[in-house]
Order: structure tokens, then C-alpha cells, then sequence
């Protein structure tokens, strides 16, 4: 795959906007790591499928889930695909590594520390990337995304060598100052906008990802059975059908990822909303992806605890809520696909 420029100052924002831009084998790869650690840090929620056990799972994948949206909203505006960058991102897949590894324990267990140090690492990673993707017309634009994720990268750091309490304390105020960061640049986003097709790409790419893990689980249930029933044979349909109608929600209802161009601050301010939705939805799609593996294996045992059905409703409004949030965004991204064409061929 031919490697993807930079966009770099001395491109105008119309060129940025019209040039053809592809994922790239590497961003694929990127991808793929990450939806493996979340694959390992769900692992204990299919052992213990409850509320209590998703108050722990739900702020790792929260930080997983932003480390990996960080790096594709910098990507698409400036990712080079050179040898550094490649450098750089072996690195960050390396601390990726060690943030899965540590992050099957509680959050008042001795990993979170080492969990908080790794996503540090893979934060001062992304500092790197924009510190040298930095030139004239994007320097206010980095300015912004340095100095907030800068800021909680040095909090997430000090948590790590931090007594418990004062930990959870930082944790809360890196993560405010983290997820609050993109807003701040919402002005500049109308000047210095992300590829208005390569993003939602990304997202849809990642929701894929997921949406195939969640087969896997329903695969696993498969297995666990010794012999085959009725009731074993629609529990395993009805769980593939499920899946299926979520990637036709996300893909063909809510046209969640059609083109997004931002071509004014109203724009700016729905695709950061579009962003932000996608967390309840990979939320909800891990969460019914393990119940539709538990769903499918008690199928001819024991009937489902209680609890289960309870994480079930989580998962339903979590998908709901935000699948209703994706489909609002669908007649502005129908728009800008339809302005972008215009632009093309007029």
C-alpha cells in the first residue's frame, strides 16, 4: 500500500480535503492490537458477568477506547506512514501490551499503577507524533492537543507511584482533562479538519473488529456444547442474527460511517459528538457479544442468574442510546458526502 503523505502547512485545506486517503496496512495492524487487548481485559467479564465486574471492565476500555481514537484523529490529519512513524508505533503497541497486562485486576490492585504507567507511555507516544507533525497553519491546532493530553499524561503518570486514594483521585482529574481536550478545539477544527472519509473509515473498521470478536464469543458458546438441542441451535442463530442486525444499524440505518466533512463550527461540534458516541456503542457491543456467549452456552444447562439478564439491559441501552445518537448525525454526513462530490466535479 502506497505510504500517505502528511499533511503538511503548505497544503491548502481544500487539496487535504479532496485527496484520496486509505487505511493503511499499518493503521490496520494498529487496530487489530488494540481490539486484542480489549479482548483481554474483557476476559474476566465472561467469568463474572455482572455489574460489579463492569464497573471495572468500563473505565479500562473507556481509556483503551481513547488511546486508540487519540492516535486515529491524529493520524488522518497528519500521519506520515515514514519510518519513524512506524518506529513510533511499534513502541505504542509495545505499551499497549503491557496496559492489556495489566488491566485484569481491580482498580485498587497493584497493576492499575503499572496500567496508568503504559497508557502514559502510549499518550507521551502521541505527543511525539504531533510534536513533529507540527508546522504553521497546524501549530495552534497541536498547540491545544499538547498541552491537555501533556497534562494528563503527567497526571497519569504520577498516579502510578501514588498511594491508592490520591490514584483514583488523579485518574478522575487526568481522564476530565483528556476526554475534555478535543472540545477546546473545535474552532480550529473548522480550519485544520480530520479527512472527512478516512476517520469514519477508521471508526467503521474498528466497529467490524468488534462486531467479529463478538462471532468469536458466540463461536465459543458453540463449543461448549456436548450435544446439540433446539434450543441450543436458536440461541446460536439468534445470536449471530443479533450481531447482524447491529452492523445493519450501524452501517446501512444509522449510515454512521458515511463522510463527515466539517465546514462549519455546527460541523465541528456534531463530529465530536459523532466521536464520543462511538464509546456507549463499543460498550454495549462487548457487553451483549459476552451475554450472547453465556446466552448460547446455558442454553441446554443451567438457566441464566439473574444478574446476567440485568447486564443484558445494560448492554441494550447502552446500543440503543447511542445508536439513536449515530443516526442523528446521518443527514449531516449525507450532506457533506453530497458537498464533496459537488466540489469534485464542479
Amino acid at each position: 500500500m502506497t505510504p500517505t503523505p502528511p499533511l503538511r502547512s503548505t497544503e491548502t485545506r481544500s487539496a487535504a480535503l479532496d485527496a484520496e486517503r486509505k487505511v493503511t496496512w499499518l493503521e490496520l495492524f494498529f487496530d487489530l492490537v488494540f481490539v486484542a487487548a480489549v479482548a483481554q481485559v474483557a476476559e474476566p467479564l465472561r467469568e463474572h458477568y455482572t455489574p460489579a465486574e463492569l464497573s471495572r471492565f468500563a473505565p479500562l476500555f473507556l481509556l483503551i477506547w481513547w488511546a486508540w481514537t487519540g492516535r486515529a484523529v491524529f493520524s488522518t490529519r497528519f500521519g506520515s506512514d515514514d519510518l519513524m512513524q512506524r518506529a513510533l508505533t511499534m513502541v505504542e503497541i509495545f505499551a499497549v501490551a503491557v496496559m492489556a497486562a495489566n488491566a485484569r485486576d481491580s482498580l485498587a490492585s497493584r497493576s492499575s499503577a503499572g496500567f496508568a504507567a503504559a497508557y502514559a507511555a502510549v499518550r507521551i507516544i502521541l505527543l511525539v507524533h504531533y510534536w513533529r507533525a507540527a508546522g504553521d497553519d497546524a501549530r495552534p491546532l497541536i498547540a491545544i492537543y499538547r498541552g491537555g493530553h501533556g497534562l494528563a499524561a503527567a497526571l497519569w503518570l504520577l498516579s502510578a507511584v501514588v498511594p491508592l486514594e490520591l490514584r483514583m483521585i488523579l485518574w478522575a482529574a487526568a481522564a476530565a482533562i483528556d476526554l475534555g481536550t478535543p472540545w477546546l478545539t473545535v474552532e480550529r477544527t473548522v480550519h485544520q479538519p480530520p479527512h472527512p472519509s478516512h476517520l469514519p473509515e477508521r471508526f467503521g473498521l474498528f466497529t467490524l473488529i468488534l462486531l467479529g470478536e463478538s462471532v468469536v464469543a458466540v463461536m465459543k458458546g458453540i463449543e461448549s456444547q456436548d450435544t446439540w438441542s433446539p434450543l441450543a441451535a436458536i440461541a446460536a442463530f439468534s445470536g449471530v442474527a443479533v450481531l447482524f442486525g447491529i452492523w445493519w444499524w450501524y452501517f446501512e440505518v444509522a449510515d454512521a460511517a458515511a463522510a463527515r466533512a466539517v465546514r462549519s463550527r455546527l460541523d465541528a461540534v456534531r463530529l465530536h459528538a459523532w466521536t464520543y458516541a462511538h464509546f456507549p456503542f463499543y460498550l454495549g457491543i462487548v457487553i451483549v457479544g459476552v451475554g450472547l456467549q453465556r446466552v448460547v452456552t446455558h442454553a441446554t444447562h443451567e438457566p441464566l442468574p439473574l444478574e446476567d439478564v440485568w447486564m443484558w439491559v445494560a448492554g441494550a441501552v447502552l446500543l440503543a442510546g447511542a445508536g439513536i445518537a449515530l443516526r442523528s448525525t446521518r443527514r449531516q454526513a449525507r450532506l457533506g458526502s453530497f458537498r464533496l462530490k459537488a466540489e469534485a466535479t464542479g
